[in-house]
């Protein structure tokens, strides 16, 4: 028998504050890059689809994140709450990474967010583009880790 986990605060309903919250705890999460940490915040059973790749399970998703995070070189992530409602948040996000041989991108992307009742995220939807960039074009440039408070969002950098 597997034990109860501890409620994931902020928990649903999410009032905007708390899904403000709950969305830069997840950015602050991926910034860390451990698969290991960033999958707890899912239920056991979660279900992705991460652009055309369909997981089910945490299990899954750390595997899958060991995997992305092997390829995409100093990551570096901003989101930003587009909208919420009960139990569901919707976030627009930017990251920018680099390849084996130094080419930049920026990713741009929409995911749509489902939680329990005790803040586990169940289901997570995501849409992604990578656009390659010149270093020199570069925006997310703080020390790798969570984005400092004082850094700007997306929407102040225009993007």
């Amino acid at each position: 028998m597997i034990a109860a986990e501890d409620p994931r605060p902020p928990l649903p309903p999410f009032t905007l504050e708390d899904a403000v919250k709950k969305v830069r705890m997840a950015e602050d999460a991926w910034n860390t890059r451990d698969p290991d940490r960033v999958a707890l915040a899912y239920t056991p059973d979660t279900r992705w689809r991460n652009r055309s790749e369909f997981l089910n399970g945490r299990d899954e998703v750390r595997a899958f994140l060991s995997r992305k995070w092997a390829k995409e070189n100093g990551y570096r992530l901003i989101k930003e709450i587009w909208a919420h409602d009960g139990h569901r948040i919707a976030v627009r996000f930017v990251y920018e990474w680099h390849d084996a041989e130094g080419q930049w991108f920026r990713a741009h992307g929409n995911e749509n967010w489902a939680f329990d009742d005790q803040g586990f995220m169940a289901e997570r939807h995501a849409s992604i583009n990578d656009v390659p960039i010149a270093e020199a074009d570069r925006k997310f440039r703080w020390p790798q880790g969570p984005r400092p408070q004082d850094h700007p969002g997306l929407t102040a950098l225009g993007l």
